[in-house]
């Protein structure tokens, strides 16, 4: 059971993974929430295995989720870097909209000419 969880789980970040190299963005909430279910499934097994002892296959396995983990949290990282350059440029452009209306705006409304 632990290895079908691990193998969803995988399967889920190669999903997520190609869906943020192509811009996909339309699932994010499903992938956040299978992989979500998928950690919870997976931590409550690891939690009751005996002795702590896992066998060779499931850390071979573990092995190769930390490798997608890290390649999907650098996508990610990467996306979120660019949302907030761009958030940057737009909360810039309204900052300069709006102080270089605001006078010329008001001075008008009130028949102030220049």
């Amino acid at each position: 059971m632990l290895m079908k969880s691990l193998e969803r789980l995988e399967e889920t970040l190669d999903l997520e993974t190609a869906a943020l190299l192509s811009r996909d963005l339309s699932k994010l909430e499903d992938f956040n929430r299978r992989k979500s279910q998928s950690l919870l499934e997976i931590s409550r097994m690891v939690r009751s295995v005996e002795n702590g002892v896992i066998d060779e296959n499931a850390v071979k396995r573990f092995q190769s989720l930390k490798s997608k983990l890290e390649e999907n949290q650098a996508i990610l990282e990467r996306h979120m870097r660019a949302v907030q350059e761009i958030s940057a440029v737009i909360s810039g452009a309204i900052r300069a909209a709006e102080s270089d209306s605001t006078y010329s705006a008001d001075v008008a409304h009130r028949g102030y000419g220049a």
